[in-house]
């Protein structure tokens, strides 16, 4: 039997509703355990799509686990037997992960663990068991000013901060303190996911404005200010996620030129502020313009990713109610005890320790990635970046994202970031999830392999 879907019709992408369709016919028995799917050329042809959107289709499906793909023989419903096979080989070989952005040699359970027994003797400890301000515990915002300014050349009076759940939250809270469901709120044309999820779940319209070498683009966030209405936008000014992209101080003065002109609202997300360098970091759009930008920094990229601990700075009062408000509804108060780890090892110097060791350890990986895969890279906003960028067209990227999959090297999925409208399109590689350098120099000389071998001369190998 030739598979045939039933595209449902809706406003998700054609790709999206394939796989869905997919997933339907699997688990209502049309399509049986290890049945082959039509050729991604067949099926385009049929559909009356193209091949690059069955591609797209096929790929998402193998990363859901629906289907196995085997080179030069096809596609197959996943079964029992391509299970096994599919889970000797995770066991033999594993999947080297380049699609997380982790920091390499972030803070360890021990070091974790240390710091929890220091606090057992603390008097702060015992605010753990009670409802914290919902600004957050004193010695912690204090902690936090000291942190900003040393690692981030941000001065901030410590009662201006607020504490959150990590950076995520602060996404979450600068966008619930902005408008309301249905408002549309900019951002680069390729972004960070959990901007996409945030926006997402509270129902605001993402719309994606075009960057270039230097990060987004002051003339098209004009334009797009001026066309959608917007009166905010996300961007992240120092390694831009994915592109690594870093904004000079003059492109970041043309931008605040612009959100003044169009009254928009900035939020700055500053996750990646801490790897920038620090003899020549332009000026945060916070300081060029306070009194418009949501300034959201968090401990996950330059600590540990499970210490969530992150913190805002509101444009003016009236703002940091709404975050206030939108603390005391999504959680009533920050959480307290890995706050006061933060605030200890900021203390103790733990916290500088543990940054400059990823700091090292990144600019390592990053020395890895050039030597491996060359000019394929594009060049990083700083010397230390835990992410690269391979750009390429949206179906090359597509099929070298099915291809390191099928060889054992997962990477972060093609249309993650992108925002529509985009004129952004390629492949993020993240340097800190492998265990070590050996494990992710295979890795990354497995890319360059594909990189170097081109497209398949049968699309039909492809997926």
């Amino acid at each position: 039997m030739t598979w045939q879907p039933e595209i449902v019709a809706g406003p998700r992408p054609v790709y999206e509703r394939i796989v869905e369709a997919l997933e339907r016919d699997v688990a209502a028995g049309k399509l049986s355990q290890g049945a082959r799917l039509p050729p991604h050329r067949d099926l385009a042809y049929r559909l009356g799509v193209g091949i690059g959107t069955v591609t797209r289709a096929y790929v998402e499906a193998e990363r859901r686990g629906l289907i196995i793909a085997h080179v030069g023989r096809g596609s197959f419903v996943r079964s029992r037997e391509a299970e096994s096979l599919f889970s000797a080989r995770a066991a033999d070989d594993g999947l080297i992960d380049l699609a997380r952005n982790l920091p390499p040699g972030a803070a360890s359970g021990r070091e974790i663990g240390e710091a929890l027994a220091r606090l057992r003797s603390q008097s702060d400890v015992e605010a753990c068991a009670r409802y914290a301000p919902p600004e957050g515990l004193e010695r912690v915002r204090r902690a936090a000013a000291t942190w900003l300014l040393r690692r981030h050349g941000v001065e901030r009076d410590p009662a201006d901060l607020i504490q959150c759940a990590g950076g995520q939250q602060g996404i979450a809270l600068a966008f619930g303190a902005l408008g309301r469901p249905g408002d549309t709120v900019l951002c680069e044309g390729a972004t960070f996911l959990g901007i996409k999820a945030a926006a997402e779940y509270l129902s605001f319209n993402l719309h994606g404005v075009a960057m270039d070498e230097g990060g987004l683009s002051p003339e098209a966030l004009d334009r797009a200010a001026a066309s959608t209405g917007a009166k905010a936008v996300i961007v992240h000014p120092t390694l831009q996620n994915p592109t690594t992209r870093t904004m000079s101080l003059a492109r970041r003065r043309e931008l605040v030129e612009v959100a003044r002109r169009r009254e928009l609202v900035i939020i700055e997300d500053a996750a990646y502020e801490a790897y920038a360098d620090r003899a020549a970091r332009p000026a945060a759009l916070a300081d060029l313009a306070p009194e418009r930008t949501f300034y959201i920094v968090s401990t996950s990229k330059s600590l540990a990713t499970g210490l969530r601990v992150g913190f805002l700075v509101a444009p003016d009062q009236a703002r940091r109610a709404g975050l206030i408000r939108g603390i005391r509804a999504m959680g009533y108060s920050p959480p307290g005890l890995e706050a006061l780890v933060f605030a200890q090892w900021v203390e103790d110097g733990t916290a500088d320790a543990v940054s400059d060791r990823i700091l090292d350890e990144t600019a390592a990986r990053l020395d890895l990635a050039r030597r491996v895969l060359g000019q394929a890279i594009e060049a990083p906003g700083a010397p230390r970046s835990p992410h690269v960028w391979l750009p390429m067209p949206a179906l090359e990227a597509e099929r070298l994202a099915a291809r390191a999959f099928r060889r054992g090297v997962e990477v972060t999925p093609v249309d993650a970031p992108v925002v529509a409208p985009c004129e952004v399109s390629g492949v993020r590689l993240c340097l800190g999830a492998a265990p070590d350098r050996r494990v992710l120099e295979q890795a990354l000389t497995t890319v360059a392999q594909i990189l170097a071998d081109g497209a398949p001369a049968d699309d039909r190998a492809i997926v």
